[in-house]
């Protein structure tokens, strides 16, 4: 196990999925570079990390997947093109991706999981406690929940990772927590896990959304855990073990989460996401609220 107070600066970004829930929009575009406003999805989730003090960043990709490559790499004739046109607001805006953080990118191959994809930055991250984000699940930045883990692995070592309290009935589309109070508000420790069970079997509502804080240990659980639900190698199978072994790899606490989350999982609530960012964007909100409201209250008789 490494030492609590090991520093943590390198985030894993698990990025192979097919977006099959969007086609035909992700046929051939990769599903982290559909727009949030005027954003790929995959952007909000790296500022995020640098946000928190990680500056290496892993992408685990697949085929396909060169855009995002594209998107946080320099593009120098769109930059001339814009600084010939002394379009300053927008170059700044270009060369913003570009410079976030030290990008990595590494194949999954053939895709088996959440566990697998972790897996896969064994050789990138080594020893070292680090981050995974999923990009479904955006954090605003006013709720620095990713500092916040990173806090908690400080103090208890081990493996941190992120809970929801959802409705019962929705509890089977997450993975789920059985916890413990620990005496602090919104950290609570993990007895247990399992992978998406039914309303009946879930030791609790606290759902697992996509930000962990792992220890390094995870990586020697992975290279044993079978293949679980869906025949897929499960990230929360691995962190059952440690959970329910300490000695492994440390605890494994959560942080209870109450802030604002945008899921853009699926197509109904990435248009919810659109439509809430927008409305707080200083330069878009007032114009967007107004016309949004006279939408739905019927007062346009036509949409231009």
């Amino acid at each position: 196990m490494t030492s609590p107070r090991s520093p943590i600066t390198k985030a894993v970004i698990p990025a192979a999925g097919l977006g099959t829930r969007f086609l035909p929009a992700t046929k051939a575009t990769p599903k982290e570079m559909l727009p949030v406003v005027d954003r790929p999805a995959i952007q909000y989730v790296v500022e995020e990390a640098t946000s928190a003090g990680l500056t290496d960043v892993l992408m685990v990709t697949g085929r396909n997947k060169r855009p995002l490559e594209d998107h946080f790499d320099r593009n120098y004739e769109l930059e001339e093109v814009l600084r010939a046109k002394g379009d300053e607001g927008r170059l700044s805006r270009v060369l913003e991706s570009s410079a976030l953080a030290t990008v990595h990118y590494v194949r999954q191959g053939d895709p088996k999981g959440l566990g697998h994809a972790v897996a896969c930055a064994e050789p990138h991250v080594g020893r070292q406690p680090f981050a995974v984000l999923l990009g479904d699940d955006l954090i605003d930045p006013r709720d620095p929940l990713l500092t916040r883990m990173t806090e908690v692995r400080e103090q208890h070592g081990g493996s941190v990772v992120a809970l929801l309290e959802v409705d019962p009935s929705q509890i089977h589309l997450y993975g789920c927590a059985g916890v413990e109070p620990t005496g602090v508000d919104a950290v609570v420790r993990v007895t247990g896990l399992v992978e998406k069970p039914e309303r009946a079997d879930a030791p609790s509502n606290y759902a697992v959304i996509g930000r962990y804080v792992l220890d390094p240990a995870v990586f020697d659980v992975l290279r044993e855990t079978e293949p679980g639900r869906g025949g897929e190698i499960q990230l929360t199978d691995a962190l059952q073990t440690l959970a329910g072994d300490p000695s492994r790899g440390g605890p494994v606490h959560g942080v209870v989460f109450r802030g604002r989350r945008y899921d853009t999982g699926d197509r109904a609530d990435y248009l919810r996401s659109i439509v809430r960012l927008a409305c707080e964007r200083e330069d878009l909100g007032p114009d967007f609220r107004d016309w949004l409201m006279k939408y739905v209250n019927g007062e346009m008789r036509e949409i231009e």
